[in-house]
């Protein structure tokens, strides 16, 4: 985290973890509530930006990513993935245009396993990478009116999903979500501006805060526990606009259109309320009840709920959840209740 946005958060009032992260402002599960109904916003220094840049980066990220950079224009963001040449997921990401290249932004734990795998595939191509991390501050802004109130404070917003808007030097992305949903980059004295104005008009919140967002708009993000678990439409990634079939070769690419085209898919991602008290990790099992031996899934990501009990997004046997009960952790642990995603899942998936 940049030092000076840190000591700034700490006369705020922030409340840090063991792993430098704002876990809140002194009241967590207030925090939790008012995420889900009212205006709130966030500091998003646990994601991290890596910086892809140079005259062939549009051509080396096209041969490395499974979405089609072609389709982005300067004001356009895009979910993305990068898998192995199996087929299986090493990382989630948005695609940020910037300057003669672009940012990916993702969990601060993946940076640097991504950045070293895409260097070794760069060769002679004139493209560097590197940890922007440091050099943006980031905060997220959600809520009924979040459009208007940041329109009010920066300038022309995004109107739609993924579009970005540059007003006076800030860059705002328009992610999905339960209410608008934005998030915003800058440089320290600027973001330190905005974040003070936001004070009087949200409620500043802690990341789990934020993450229950993320899970509740159904976006998969994979973190080093599950690296190399999942193909892209395991986590519904050709649902919400992450995989293009038409874009060409890539590592994985065949797997993932077989898997498409000729395959049946076997395992999906669901969003599920758990009741239990200890936090599920990312990557943890989850069983059939009748079945205590087999696995029948993994948990991609898990956050508290207000009213107790964690939210879940768990990939599954789509045979086992239609058959009957998931449990967390073993065939007689803690029941998942199944919620809607907030998209549709055709019949024929």
């Amino acid at each position: 985290m940049n030092a000076d946005w840190k000591s700034f958060l700490q006369k705020c009032g922030v409340e840090f973890d063991g792993r430098d992260r704002v876990a809140s402002f002194g009241n967590p599960e207030r925090e939790l509530r008012v995420a889900l109904s009212g205006a709130v916003f966030a500091d998003l220094s646990h994601q991290g930006l890596l910086a892809v840049r140079g005259k062939d980066a549009q051509e080396f990220l096209q041969g490395q990513f499974t979405n089609d950079l072609r389709n982005l224009g300067e004001n356009t963001s895009q979910l993305n993935g990068y898998c192995s040449a199996k087929g299986r997921l090493l990382a989630t990401f948005r695609v940020i245009p910037d300057g003669d290249g672009y940012l990916l932004r993702m969990p601060r734990s993946m940076i640097d396993a991504v950045r070293k795998r895409l260097q070794m595939f760069v060769l002679r191509s004139a493209v560097t990478l590197e940890d922007a991390s440091e050099r943006y501050v980031r905060v997220g802004l959600s809520g009924p009116d979040a459009a208007e109130e940041l329109a009010g404070l920066v300038g022309q917003v995004p109107a739609a999903v993924d579009q970005i808007t540059r007003p006076n030097g800030f860059t705002v992305t328009r992610i999905p979500g339960l209410h608008p949903r934005f998030e915003i980059y800058g440089v320290y004295e600027d973001m330190r501006r905005l974040w003070e104005t936001l004070n009087v008009r949200a409620a500043p919140v802690g990341e789990s805060a934020w993450g229950l967002l993320e899970i509740m708009a159904g976006i998969p993000v994979i973190q080093p526990e599950t690296m190399d678990a999942f193909v892209p439409q395991m986590v519904n990634m050709q649902l919400i606009g992450a995989v293009s079939f038409k874009k060409g070769c890539y590592p994985g690419q065949e797997v993932v259109a077989r898997m498409q085209y000729l395959g049946k898919l076997k395992r999906r991602m669901y969003l599920a309320k758990i009741r239990t008290a200890a936090a599920p990790d990312p990557g943890m099992d989850v069983f059939a009840a009748t079945d205590s031996e087999q696995s029948a899934g993994k948990v991609l990501d898990a956050r508290p709920h207000p009213d107790g009990g964690f939210m879940a997004l768990v990939v599954i046997q789509i045979a086992s959840q239609e058959a009957g009960e998931i449990r967390l952790g073993a065939a007689d642990g803690p029941v998942l209740d199944f919620v809607d995603l907030p998209y549709p899942i055709p019949a024929t998936e």
